[in-house]
C-alpha cells in the first residue's frame, strides 16, 4: 500500500519524519447524484497507491458483482461502504478517506447529493478547507449542484474546484466545458463564490486527475491533484488574529498551572500580551509548553499549553486572544441555523449550545426566515424542519467569546444539543452580536433577594402544578394559596387561563406558542421569587423541556414540581369547560391529550393522584410538604 517513495526502502525513519511535517488539507466532494463523487475519490486513492492488495482484490470482486462499469473496476465502491449505498448506487452517509502525496496529506469527505441528506453534507463540509463540486458534463448545472454550491459558500469554504466530470461522454468537447463554466459563473456570483477553478476530467478513466490528459489538449490549467497540493491553507489561518479556546486547565502539581488547547488561528510567542475572554482580564504569555519541550512560537493548528505571568481566572471554555484584536463577547446573536433533527425546532425551547470548548444554555428567540436552497428565496418561518436552513436570532444564558463564522470557523460555528436526549439537533454559523446585547447590562441593586425574603419572613419559591386540562390543577393551587395566605404567607397564583387574558393574550396553542407561553410565565415567576414571594403556577405545561427550563431559572430548592396526575379518561369525563368535546369534534386544534402530546414529569417532587385524593386533602398534603412535614395520602 502506502504512497510510493524511495525513502520507504532506503530510510524508513526519514520517510516517517517527512510524513509528519507534511501539511494537511481537508476537502470534500459534492454535487448532484451520479456526478461521480465516489468514483473520483476512489480514483484518487487508487492513483496515490493508498489501497492494500487485499482491498484491491475485494474491489475487483465487488465491481463484477455490484459495480456499474460492466465488470471493470468501479472506484465508487471504495467509498460507498454502506449496504444501502451499494444497493441503490447512491451516497447516503459522509465517508472520510485519507491519502497522501509527496507534497501533502489529505482527508477527503465524500458527501451525499440527495436533498434529504443535507445535514450529512453540512457535517462533512464543516471541517473542510476546500470543495470539489462535480458536474456531469452531459447534464450541466443542476438544482442539486446549486444547492451544494450554496452550502459550500454558506460554510465559508473559499477554495472551490468545479470538476466537470465525464468529459469522455461528450467527446472531450471544449465547447460543452466553456458553456458549463459560463452557466456556473453566473450562479456563483449570486451566492458569493467569487473565485473557482474549473477542471475538465474523467474520474473513471483518470483524465486530469493526477496528470494532464492528452484527450484535453486545449486545457491549460492544472490537474486536480496538483490544484489540491498547491492550495495555501495554513498561511491564511496564521495571518489571522491569535485565538485559542481553552480545553483544559493543566495543573499536574502546585508549581505548574497552564492552559491547554488548539491554536485556532494566528501566531503566539512568549512575551505576547493576551486577553482572557469573556472576563476581559489581560496578561502576558510566559511559556509555550509541549511534551517535546518549550517552543519559541505556536501557530494555528498546534496543540499547546500556555503559561501566563499573572494568576488570572481562566477556565475551560474561555478564549485566549490577542489584545490588539480580541474576539467579541455577547449573549445575543444573529445566526444561520441548519436543522438536523426529526423533531422540529421551536423558538423559546431551551437547548445546549456548544461553541468552541464552551457549552451554555441557549434558545432561538426569533426565526427571521428560512432559505429555499434551490431558489435562494427567503420564506417566512416559525419553525425549522429536518434539513431546513434558516436565519434566526438566538440568546445564551451567559456571555460567550466569538468571531463571525466567516472570520473564524472555530469561534463562529456552533451546534445545538437537545437537553434531555443529548442529541445534536442543529448546527449554526454566527453572523454578529445583536446590538441589544451590547446596550443592555445588569444594573446593580442594593436590595437583593435575601433582603426581600428576610422582610417577608419566608423564602421565595415556585410551586409548579402541571397536568392535563381538567386534572384539577387550578382548584388545588387555589386551595393551597388560601391555606398559605391564612397562615400569613406572601403568595401569588399565576393561572394559565388568567395569564392568557393579559401577558400572553397574543399567543395561541401551537407548539411554538405553548413554548413561548411557558417561557414568559417562568421568567415572571423568577422575578416574583426574587421579590420573596411563594409563587403558585398552574399551567398544563405539556413539555418536559420547558418545565426543565423553568426549574433551571431558579436556585436549587426553589422549584417544586407538582404533578396533578389524572388519567385522560377521567379528565375528559369531568370536562367542566366542554373543551374535550370540542377537541374531539375538531373545533379545537392542538388540544393537549387529543391531538397534542402531554409529557408526564419523570421526577416531580410531588405526585397528586386525584382519583384517590380530594382537592382539599391534596392541598393540605402540599402545604405540609412545603412546611417540611411528611405529607399523608400522597
Amino acid at each position: 500500500m502506502a504512497h510510493q517513495s524511495a525513502l520507504i526502502a532506503e530510510d524508513i525513519e526519514g520517510y516517517l519524519r517527512a510524513h509528519e511535517v507534511k501539511s494537511l488539507l481537508r476537502f470534500l466532494t459534492c454535487g448532484s447524484v451520479d456526478d461521480g463523487k465516489s468514483t473520483l475519490i476512489g480514483r484518487l486513492l487508487y492513483d496515490s497507491k493508498m489501497i492494500f492488495e487485499d482491498q484491491l482484490a475485494a474491489l475487483e470482486a465487488d465491481s463484477k458483482r455490484l459495480g456499474t462499469q460492466g465488470g471493470e473496476i468501479d472506484f465508487a465502491l471504495l467509498v460507498d461502504g454502506l449496504a444501502a449505498e451499494r444497493e441503490q448506487g447512491i451516497t447516503i452517509d459522509v465517508a472520510y478517506r485519507f491519502f497522501s502525496t509527496d507534497k501533502r496529506k489529505f482527508i477527503v469527505a465524500d458527501t451525499p447529493g440527495h436533498e434529504q441528506y443535507t445535514r450529512n453534507m453540512v457535517t462533512g463540509a464543516s471541517t473542510a478547507d476546500a470543495a470539489v463540486i462535480l458536474i456531469d458534463a452531459r447534464k450541466g448545472v443542476l438544482t442539486q449542484t446549486k444547492r451544494h454550491s450554496y452550502l459550500v459558500s454558506l460554510l465559508g469554504i473559499r477554495h472551490v474546484a468545479l470538476a466537470i466530470n465525464k468529459m469522455d461522454l461528450v467527446g472531450w468537447s471544449q465547447e460543452v466545458f466553456d458553456q458549463i463554466v459560463a452557466d456556473y459563473h453566473d450562479f456563483a456570483a449570486r451566492i458569493g463564490i467569487k473565485v473557482f477553478t474549473p477542471i475538465p476530467m474523467s474520474a473513471l478513466k483518470g483524465d486530469n486527475i493526477t496528470e494532464l490528459s492528452a484527450n484535453l489538449g486545449w486545457y491549460a490549467g492544472q490537474p486536480l491533484m496538483r490544484w489540491l497540493e498547491d492550495l495555501p491553507v495554513e498561511d491564511e489561518l496564521q495571518a489571522r488574529p491569535f485565538r485559542m479556546p481553552v480545553q483544559w486547565v493543566n495543573r499536574p502539581n502546585l508549581d505548574f498551572r497552564g492552559f491547554s488547547g488548539l491554536v485556532s488561528s494566528g501566531v503566539i510567542r512568549p512575551g505576547d500580551r493576551v486577553k482572557a475572554l469573556p472576563s476581559g482580564r489581560e496578561t502576558v504569555v510566559e511559556r509555550i509548553v509541549t511534551l517535546a519541550g518549550d517552543l519559541p512560537q505556536a501557530v494555528a493548528g498546534q496543540a499547546v499549553t500556555l503559561t501566563l505571568t499573572d494568576e488570572i481566572d481562566v477556565s475551560r471554555g474561555d478564549v485566549l486572544a490577542e489584545t490588539k484584536s480580541p474576539a467579541a463577547v455577547a449573549d445575543q446573536f444573529e445566526a444561520t441555523l441548519v436543522w438536523f433533527d426529526d423533531e422540529h425546532m421551536l423558538p423559546g425551547r431551551p437547548y445546549l449550545m456548544k461553541l468552541g470548548t464552551r457549552t451554555v444554555a441557549a434558545q432561538v428567540t426569533e426565526p427571521k426566515y428560512k432559505v429555499n436552497v434551490n431558489t435562494l428565496e427567503h420564506l417566512a418561518a416559525k419553525r425549522l424542519e429536518l434539513n431546513e436552513i434558516g436565519v434566526v436570532n438566538l440568546s445564551t444564558d451567559a456571555p460567550v467569546a466569538f468571531d463571525p463564522y466567516e472570520e473564524n470557523k472555530d469561534l463562529g460555528g456552533f451546534i445545538l444539543i437537545d437537553r434531555i436526549s443529548n442529541r445534536t439537533v442543529g448546527a449554526g454559523l454566527l453572523h454578529f452580536a445583536l446590538r441589544r446585547s451590547q446596550n443592555i447590562h445588569w444594573q446593580a441593586l442594593d436590595v437583593d433577594k435575601q433582603a426581600r425574603a428576610l422582610a417577608k419572613g419566608q423564602a421565595g419559591r415556585v410551586v409548579w402544578f402541571t397536568g392535563l386540562s381538567g386534572a384539577g390543577k387550578s382548584t388545588i393551587a387555589n386551595l393551597v394559596e388560601k391555606k398559605l395566605h391564612a397562615d400569613g404567607r406572601h403568595t401569588y397564583l399565576l393561572d394559565g387561563d388568567n395569564v392568557r387574558h393579559g401577558l400572553n393574550k397574543d399567543l395561541g396553542f401551537t407548539e411554538e406558542d405553548r413554548v413561548e407561553n411557558i417561557r414568559r410565565v417562568a421568567e415572571v415567576a423568577r422575578l416574583m421569587v426574587d421579590a420573596g414571594l411563594i409563587v403558585l403556577v398552574s399551567f398544563i405545561s405539556p413539555f418536559r423541556a420547558e418545565r426543565r427550563m423553568a426549574r433551571e431559572l431558579l436556585a436549587p430548592g426553589e422549584f417544586v414540581e407538582v404533578f396533578v396526575d389524572t388519567p385522560l379518561a377521567e379528565a375528559e369525563r369531568r370536562d367542566v369547560k366542554g373543551l374535550y368535546a370540542k377537541a374531539r369534534a375538531g373545533e379545537l386544534k392542538n388540544f393537549t391529550g387529543v391531538d397534542s402530546p402531554y409529557e408526564p414529569p419523570e421526577h416531580a417532587e410531588l405526585r397528586i393522584d386525584t382519583t384517590r385524593l380530594a382537592p382539599e386533602a391534596a392541598a393540605e398534603a402540599i402545604v405540609h410538604w412545603l412546611d417540611g412535614a411528611e405529607p399523608s395520602g400522597i
